[in-house]
């Protein structure tokens, strides 16, 4: 797994991004270009604001157990994966808001770093690793960016 808060994995990373366009065409699933770039911000969103709120005791136990070790683990994600409703993204999109809004997140971890993360509190998995964090943030995005091709 690449590190998201090492700053030549980011260039990488800003470099696929650059590759996309608002007519780019995705090999599987349901999302316009825009519309994935809204639901990858949704991780940043998660971890840098309150804009999301947590899942009560019970759905964080089951999330927390059954749902963060696919999610932090290192194993990639399959294409045409279910999504959770708060990732969900039903209505268009701007690209160029959305693509700006991630170089922005993706440039805020990257400032940030590995201690900012470590420890740092999820809404849905409680306290995890800075490696955990690496893990989400990176093979979300790398699965979306495979599933449009760049």
């Amino acid at each position: 797994m690449k590190n998201i808060f090492d700053a030549k994995a980011t260039s990488v990373l800003l470099g696929r991004l650059d590759k996309l366009t608002h007519e780019t065409q995705p090999k599987w699933g349901k999302m316009s270009v825009g519309q994935m770039l809204a639901h990858v911000n949704v991780t940043y969103e998660m971890a840098y604001t309150d804009q999301h709120s947590k899942p009560n005791r019970f759905m964080r136990f089951m999330l927390k157990t059954f749902l963060k070790p696919v999610v932090c683990g290192e194993k990639p994600y399959k294409p045409n994966l279910r999504t959770a409703p708060a990732f969900l993204q039903t209505k268009p999109k701007d690209f160029e808001k959305e693509k700006d809004r991630l170089i922005t997140y993706l440039n805020k971890t990257v400032e940030l770093g590995e201690s900012y993360f470590e420890q740092k509190e999820s809404n849905s998995f409680g306290k995890l690793t800075s490696k955990e964090w690496n893990n989400m943030f990176y093979k979300h995005i790398d699965h979306h960016f495979r599933q449009f091709g760049v």
